[in-house]
C-alpha cells in the first residue's frame, strides 16, 4: 500500500496526503485558476505521487471529472463522497447546525490531526485545506488504515 490523496474539490483546492498508517504527511492549498490549469496541476501532481493507492474527492461536477480521469489513467482507484459522509462521522450534529458551526469544527479538528501526525502546524488553515485534512482522514478511517479513532483525537 501507499499513500491517500484527499481533495476538496474546487479551482480553489483543498489537499492533503496521507500516509499508509494513517498520518497526514502533508496538506495544502492550491489556487488553480481555470479548470485548464486544473487540468494541468492535476496531471503533475498525480505524477510526483508514484506510491499514491487512493484518490478521494469531495465534490462532483465538470472538475471531479478531471481527477478521476487521471486517476483512473493511472489504475488509481478514486472515491468521490458528498461533506455529509465526514461530517456524520467526525462531527457531532450539534456542531453541524449552521455552515459556520461546521467550519469551525471542522477547522479544530484538522489543528488537532496536524499535531496528532507530527507535521508543522499552520499560521493560518484555509476552509478548504481544512477539509481536505477531515476528508483524508476520514478516507483512513474507512478504509481501515486506522485500526481505532487516535485517543488524542477524542474530545
Amino acid at each position: 500500500m501507499g499513500s491517500l490523496l484527499a481533495i476538496d474539490l474546487g479551482i480553489k483546492t483543498g489537499l492533503a496526503l496521507y500516509a499508509q498508517e494513517g498520518r497526514l504527511c502533508w496538506y495544502r492549498s492550491k489556487n488553480f485558476g481555470t479548470a485548464t490549469a486544473l487540468r494541468r496541476g492535476a496531471h503533475t501532481l498525480l505524477n510526483s505521487l508514484p506510491d499514491l493507492s487512493l484518490l478521494v474527492v469531495e465534490g462532483s461536477g465538470p472538475l471531479a471529472v478531471i481527477w478521476e480521469r487521471e486517476a483512473d489513467r493511472r489504475k488509481i482507484p478514486f472515491k468521490q463522497i458528498s461533506a455529509e459522509q465526514w461530517r456524520h462521522t467526525l462531527l457531532y450534529p450539534r456542531e453541524q447546525h449552521t455552515g459556520l458551526e461546521a467550519k469551525h469544527y471542522a477547522d479544530d479538528l484538522a489543528r488537532r490531526i496536524i499535531r496528532w501526525s507530527g507535521i508543522a502546524r499552520p499560521a493560518s488553515l484555509r476552509h478548504d485545506t481544512a477539509e481536505a485534512v477531515l476528508i483524508g482522514f476520514w478516507a483512513v478511517v474507512d478504509a481501515g488504515w486506522l485500526k481505532e479513532f487516535p485517543h488524542e483525537l477524542r474530545r
